[in-house]
Formats: structure tokens, sequence, C-alpha cells
């Protein structure tokens, strides 16, 4: 069977809190035999502790596929794509150095390589993939186009995506801003690198501290009792 043509993957970055119940779920997927072909990257661990579930994207295109020597990699009609075909994966790393979304890995105890392949075997037969079924900040959304646009009625899905020169289109779609869609209606990646962080201070007021009857200060044992945040 193949994938319903009605539904979508939809991943919203900025709605990851890092709970790390995607993985557990993926890890529990038959066809994976216990290994969580999803991960989470930090955004930039140094300012921030604000995570994003990396998936593999299913990229219309796949370079993974075009780069592999042995055709191990297979597209299916309903464009989710598989994880090396066993017999014939050398295990040579070509699709790891190739993807553009970080997401193949290779696998040295088996000498294969694994991926996400959008739990094919749920998606398949109209099932959510075990990563979407337990998001509890729906991060990470199956359904249709109707019901994100309801539930993210700022937002709109994006799925082109551009690396200098190349666009590559996929079927997971990622959520930006309405505003940011309207304007370009992909994601520069290579010019997102170059932004910096926007600061975030702390703005501290100090609030009078309060006197006794006999006009001196009364001294709380709490030391930030007169700061506000």
């Amino acid at each position: 069977m193949a994938k319903p043509d009605y539904l979508h993957f939809f991943m919203d970055p900025n709605r990851c809190i890092g709970c790390q119940a995607c993985l557990q779920a993926c890890s529990e997927c038959d066809t994976h035999r216990g290994e969580s072909m999803i991960h989470l990257e930090y955004v930039n661990r140094a300012v921030s502790v604000q995570t994003v579930p990396v998936v593999c994207m299913h990229c219309e295109q796949p370079t993974c596929a075009e780069v592999c020597p042995a055709d191990a990699i297979k597209r299916t009609g309903d464009g989710v794509v598989q994880s090396a075909r066993k017999p014939r994966c050398i295990a040579c790393g070509n699709c790891v150095v190739a993807c553009p979304f970080g997401v193949p890995e290779v696998y040295e105890d088996r000498k294969i390589m694994m991926k996400c392949d959008m739990c094919y075997d749920r998606t398949s037969v109209g099932k959510k993939p075990m990563c979407a079924t337990v998001c509890p900040s729906q991060a990470l959304f199956f359904g249709t186009h109707e019901q994100i646009e309801q539930l993210r009625p700022l937002s709109a899905p994006v799925n082109t995506f551009q690396f200098g020169h190349q666009t590559i289109t996929t079927h997971v779609y990622v959520m930006v801003p309405r505003k940011l869609a309207t304007v370009t209606p992909h994601v520069d990646v290579t010019a997102a690198m170059e932004e910096q962080p926007r600061s975030r201070a702390v703005s501290l007021k100090v609030v009078s501290t309060p006197a006794s009857a006999s006009g001196t200060a009364i001294v709380d044992s709490d030391p930030f009792a007169e700061v506000e945040v």
C-alpha cells in the first residue's frame, strides 16, 4: 500500500521542547529493531538549550540515492525515501556526506545505512508515525493541510529549501511564520547559517524598600525580594 496523498508530515522547530519522547517512540518501531532513527540537535548550545528534531526530509530528488554506488537507496512512488537495502548496501558512507540535512547514519556493527522512513509500515496504511503520536507540543505533526492551517493560523508550511544555487523540494513541510512565507516561499539554508541570535536581555526593576512605623527599612530574609523580573 501507499501513503495517502492527503496526509503529510509537518515539523515546527519552534515548538520543540527537547523532551526526547520522539526518540523513545521511534526506537519502538518494528522496522528499526530498537534503534531511534530520529535525533535532536541543539540550535546553538553555547547560548540556548533550544533543540530541533531531525527527521528525514524525503527529498523529491534524494541526493543520498543519487550518490549511492550500489543503488541501495530507493524512493517509493508516494515519495518516501527508504533506508538502504541490506543485500546492496556496502556501508561506504557516501549518503552520509551528501545529504544536505545530515540525516543518514551508517551503523558499523551491521554495515548498513539506516534512517527515518516516516514509519512506512504505519503511514502506508494511514497511521501516524511513532514520533508524531507522542510529541506533546506537536512540533511533529502528521495530518492534512487543512488541519495544520487550523492549528497554526500564524504559520505556513514550506517544503522548498535553497542551498546556494541548488533548490531542494521535500515531502516533509517545515512551519515558518506566515509573513515570511509570503515574502520568500522557500528557506534559504545557507543564508540562515550566518544569522546571529537576537539578544534577550532581562530587565530588572528595583522596587522601593518598605519602611516600618519607626521609619527604619524592613529587612526581608529573601535577598532578592527587592528585585522584580
